[in-house]
């Protein structure tokens, strides 16, 4: 029913903001606007389901190849005892820990077109242990947070961003998008934790944990030990070799079990292909309703009533001209990209405006479009808490951004 209620309510509120600048000031483009925005939103919703079909075609094959080669086995041994706690409606040894892990580790590195499919295998096979088919369960729910908060080690698409619009150092924006980022995962998964009673003090969690965090350390300190220029050049490479990597093991230790690896493949390939058609109505669906909240006006009417009350309150109102990135990231990540790359183009990319707006694009993922595509690939139409605790994590995530960049960019 949430899905339901979040869908009628951007028809809703855009209507009646468009309704008031009809009524107001005589805007009589306003409803052209809208329409536009319902027929070209949908197009991309179908644009976007159609793109990802090849993505789905190779990833599901290159999983199914890793599935009997064992290595989603492997890594669900791993991350077991973890998972263990954190999904604890999931059966030991449940096949979706090994694709859970590869997911999350598929964002750490940015690599968005890989995440997608592995994400959807982790959904799909949630979704057979699951009681009540048209209801998130605790375990999915815990698992669209965990991506809703996106989770991003090396966020290389923002750096070639900032390269290809003249930044001196595209790279400054690592660590702050790193702190950021895990403030916002953090947050997700101890709100749904305090929501579905998980004790966040076992050893376990805390070990793991603790771990995890040691590691985002690490990072901090060896990248920021780096010349700025080296940054991007280790970064990058480091993703694309760490993929290349997985994709060979998977095929090595298939050939060592004598898998039929063609076979496997083409098996898998056939699942992502129908997974992709089973996404376009849940998709264009969820884009059509944004589509008409931002045609509106509502977002722009939002964000000039909270640089209104920062400026009464006596602060800085600097920030609020990247804002517009973090409303429209929870709604749109191609819509939050744009507002990413203008707020370089009309501020410089080496801009406050500019880092913090790349900050925040980096900082989490695209709430609405996972719950339409992560809940709409298996029919699941009650999404429950989830994007509430979703939200708040994008929250987590923004509040951090803004002071993080007044601590490394003023």
């Amino acid at each position: 029913m949430a899905l339901n209620y979040i869908w009628i309510a951007f028809f809703i509120i855009g209507f009646l903001v468009a309704l008031g600048q009809l009524i107001f000031s005589g805007n009589t483009q306003i409803f052209n606007e809208l329409v536009n925005s319902v027929f070209s939103n949908a197009k991309t919703g179908f644009e976007i389901s159609l793109g990802l079909t090849g993505a789905l075609t190779l990833w599901m094959g290159l999983l199914k190849v890793g599935e009997k080669g064992g290595v989603v086995a492997l890594l669900g041994r791993f991350i077991g005892p973890l998972f263990e706690k954190l999904f604890p409606g999931l059966p030991k040894g449940h096949p979706a820990y090994g694709s859970i892990m590869l997911n999350i580790s598929a964002n750490m590195l940015g690599l968005d077109n890989a995440a997608t499919p592995v994400g959807l295998k982790a959904m799909k096979e949630m979704q057979e242990v699951n009681p009540d088919k048209e209801t998130a369960s605790n375990a999915q729910i815990m698992f669209l947070v965990m991506n809703a908060a996106g989770l991003t080690i090396i966020p290389v698409s923002i750096i070639v961003y900032r390269t290809q619009l003249g930044a001196v150092n595209p790279a400054d924006i690592f660590i702050p998008i790193l702190i950021s980022t895990f403030a916002a995962s953090l947050t997700g998964v101890i709100s749904v934790a305090i929501i579905q009673k998980i004790n966040l003090f076992d050893k376990v969690i805390l070990a793991y944990m603790g771990g995890l965090t040691a590691i985002i350390i690490g990072i901090i300190f060896y990248f920021s030990r780096l010349p700025k220029e080296q940054i991007s050049t280790i970064s990058t490479f480091s993703a694309n070799f760490l993929l290349m990597s997985i994709i060979v093991l998977f095929i090595v230790l298939a050939l060592i079990k004598k898998v039929n690896v063609y076979d496997a493949f083409i098996e898998g390939a056939k699942e992502g292909f129908s997974t992709a058609i089973r996404i376009i109505p849940f998709l264009v669906a969820i884009l059509v309703a944004i589509g008409i909240f931002r045609a509106s006006g509502s977002m722009d009417f939002i964000i000039g009533g909270i640089t209104k009350l920062f400026a009464w309150m006596g602060v800085d109102t600097q920030f609020t001209g990247a804002l517009p990135v973090a409303f429209m990231k929870p709604l749109s990540g191609s819509g939050a990209r744009g507002l990413m790359i203008d707020a370089m183009r009309t501020n410089g990319a080496d801009s406050f405006i500019g880092r913090l707006a790349c900050t925040m694009q980096g900082t989490t993922d695209t709430t609405f479009y996972i719950v339409a595509v992560y809940f709409g690939s298996v029919g699941i139409k009650n999404a429950r808490y989830s994007i509430g605790c979703g939200l708040l994590a994008d929250l987590a995530g923004f509040t951090a951004a803004i002071f993080v960049a007044y601590l490394f960019f003023t």
